[in-house]
């Protein structure tokens, strides 16, 4: 007999163990998500005998909200000025104003910066 999960089991939820399995080894897996993704579904799979396609679609939801997690804070384009950035997390309300100066200077002219390019 396969259990059956909802919405409603919070913690217990397939797609919130996904979360956190997702958070937990994303470190160990930095630059290669589809291994991740791939050990999170088998996990789910192995877990709560879930079919293939259903742990993926779990996943994939999963780690939209691990991107939103990592992703929340904003530019605040309206409170920025051409020499001040204002960054601003809506989760916790907290605001930045970086100098864009601070920014050219520890992120675009510094010696270890091999990802960003010129466009």
């Amino acid at each position: 007999m396969t259990p059956s999960y909802s919405k409603t089991d919070g913690q217990h939820d397939p797609q919130h163990i996904a979360l956190m399995f997702l958070q937990r080894y994303q470190p160990q897996h930095r630059g290669n998500d589809q291994v991740l993704f791939c050990k999170a579904v088998r996990y789910l799979v192995s877990t709560f005998e879930l079919s293939t396609p259903v742990a993926e679609k779990l996943v994939s939801y999963a780690y939209g909200d691990l991107k939103i997690i990592h992703e929340r804070r904003r530019l605040d384009l309206s409170a920025s000025s051409q020499t001040l950035a204002v960054i601003t997390d809506p989760l916790n309300g907290m605001t930045w104003a970086v100098p864009v100066g601070a920014i050219v200077g520890r992120v675009i002219e510094a010696t270890d910066n091999q990802r960003l390019r010129l466009v």
